[in-house]
C-alpha cells in the first residue's frame, strides 16, 4: 500500500480575529481572488464573498496594496506540483495513458432559460474512468463510486485512491462543466439537483447494483442528497443498493465552514499581515499540509471548471434529514483531518441528519483537508477498512 508521508509543519493560530483590519475568506477548493477597497471588519460581521466554489474564495481587504487580481490569484491558485517521489509516482500513474483506466463517456442533458428568456435544450458527455474494471460487479469487494469535490474540481485529485485501494473496482467521474465534462457556459444549467440527475443515470447506465459512495468535501455533500433522494424515494422498483457512504472533509452547512476557514485565515493574519505569503501559509495549515504541492491537484486546478463554481451556487445549503417514514440510509463514515478547516464542529451534525444511528467519525493524525495526499497509507487503511466490513 503506497504511503504518501511527507514532512509536516504545524501552524501557529492564535490571536484574536476580531482586531484584523482585513477580510476574506474561503470555501473549500479553487481560489479566486478580487482586490477591494480597504475596511475594517468584526469577526461578528465577517464578509464572505459569493466567489468561491466550495472554492477557497479568497476576497482581501487590506490597508496595504495589493498585487493585481490576476498576479494574486496566480499566487494563491493551486497550480501544484510535487517532488515527493510517491505523490509523483501516483500522478505519473493517473494519466490518460494508464492501463488500469476504462474511460468512457455517458450523454446527459439540460433545459434551461438563457439571458433571453428563451428555453435551451443540450446535450453534453459526462466522462467517466474506472479503474479496476474487470472488479465491477464483483460480490466480494462491492465498487467504490467516487464523487469530487468543488464543484467543479475534476476527480485528478482522488486518482491516487487507486494507489490505496488497488484491488477494489473504483469509478470516478468529472460532473459536469469540469475537466473532461464539458457543459453549458449558462448557470442556469446547473443545479444540485441536475447533479443528482446526472449521477443516477451514471448509476444506471453503468449498471450498478451494489456499490459504495464516496464523496470528498463537496462531493460528501453531493452524495448525502444522493443518499436522501433515494432514501425518500417510494419507488420500490429502484435497484440499485449503496452499501456505505464515506464523507471525506465535508461539512454540513456551507455557511459554517465558511466562518470556520476565515477565522483560520484572520489568526495567519494577526500572526503575519503579510498577504503575499497568505495563500501558502493557509494551505500549509489547514489545506493540503505537504512541503511541495502535490501534482495531483494541479491537473484537477488546471482542469477545474468555471461556470458552476462558487459558494454563491451552495451558499444556503445545509444537510436536512429525510423526512419521517423514509428507508434507511447507508452506514456512514465522516473523515477529516486533524487541521483541516472543515472542523470537528463542521460535521459533528451529519450524527443527527442520517436517518439511523450508525455514523462514525475519524480524525486523520496530522493531518488536514486533503488526507489522501497528505498520508495515503493512514488514509487507505481507514477507507479499506471501512468498506470492507459493509461488502
Amino acid at each position: 500500500m503506497s504511503s504518501f508521508a511527507f514532512h509536516k509543519r504545524k501552524p501557529r493560530l492564535s490571536g484574536n480575529v476580531a482586531s484584523v483590519p482585513i477580510l476574506s475568506i474561503l470555501s473549500l477548493f479553487l481560489f479566486t481572488v478580487t482586490t477591494v477597497k480597504s475596511t475594517s471588519f468584526s469577526s461578528s460581521s465577517a464578509f464572505i464573498p459569493a466567489a468561491g466554489s466550495f472554492t477557497a474564495a479568497c476576497t482581501v481587504t487590506t490597508s496595504t496594496s495589493l498585487p493585481p487580481s490576476a498576479s494574486y490569484a496566480t499566487q494563491i491558485f493551486p497550480t501544484m506540483a510535487s517532488s515527493h517521489a510517491n505523490l509523483q509516482a501516483s500522478a505519473s500513474n493517473t494519466n490518460d495513458d494508464d492501463s488500469s483506466f476504462t474511460d468512457g463517456n455517458i450523454e446527459v442533458s439540460r433545459e434551461y432559460n438563457d439571458d433571453s428568456n428563451t428555453i435551451i435544450t443540450s446535450t453534453h458527455n459526462l466522462h467517466y474512468r474506472i479503474h479496476n474494471r474487470i472488479n465491477l460487479s464483483s460480490m466480494k469487494a462491492a465498487p467504490l463510486l467516487v464523487l469530487h469535490g468543488g464543484p467543479g474540481v475534476p476527480s485528478n485529485y482522488l486518482y491516487p485512491l487507486k494507489q490505496v485501494i488497488p484491488y477494489r473496482s473504483i469509478v470516478f467521474y468529472d460532473q459536469l462543466g469540469s475537466g473532461k465534462s464539458p457543459g453549458p457556459d449558462s448557470i442556469e444549467a446547473y443545479s444540485i439537483e441536475q447533479s443528482l440527475d446526472d449521477l443516477q443515470l451514471l448509476i444506471k447506465k453503468l449498471n450498478l447494483r451494489r456499490f459504495h459512495l464516496y464523496g470528498q468535501s463537496w462531493g460528501g455533500i453531493l452524495a448525502y442528497e444522493y443518499l436522501k433522494r433515494v432514501a425518500e424515494d417510494d419507488d420500490d422498483d429502484h435497484k440499485p443498493e449503496c452499501l456505505s457512504v464515506i464523507l471525506s472533509s465535508s461539512p454540513t452547512n456551507v455557511k459554517q465552514v465558511e466562518e470556520s476557514a476565515n477565522s483560520i485565515i484572520g489568526n495567519l493574519l494577526e500572526e503575519d499581515d503579510d498577504t503575499s505569503t497568505l495563500a501558502e501559509r493557509f494551505r500549509l495549515a489547514a489545506q493540503c499540509r505537504v512541503t511541495e504541492k502535490p501534482q495531483p491537484l494541479v491537473d484537477a486546478y488546471e482542469n477545474a471548471g468555471t461556470i458552476w463554481r462558487g459558494t454563491d451556487v451552495i451558499k444556503e445549503w445545509n444537510a436536512v434529514k429525510p423526512k419521517e417514514g423514509s428507508k434507511r440510509m447507508p452506514s456512514a463514515l465522516s473523515m477529516r483531518g486533524e487541521y483541516d478547516f472543515v472542523t470537528k464542529e463542521c460535521v459533528q451534525d451529519w450524527k443527527q441528519v442520517f436517518n439511523h444511528p450508525f455514523v462514525r467519525f475519524k480524525v486523520l493524525d496530522e493531518c488536514s483537508h486533503h488526507g489522501l495526499l497528505e498520508d495515503g497509507q493512514q488514509y487507505g487503511e481507514i477507507v479499506d477498512s471501512f468498506l470492507s466490513e459493509y461488502d
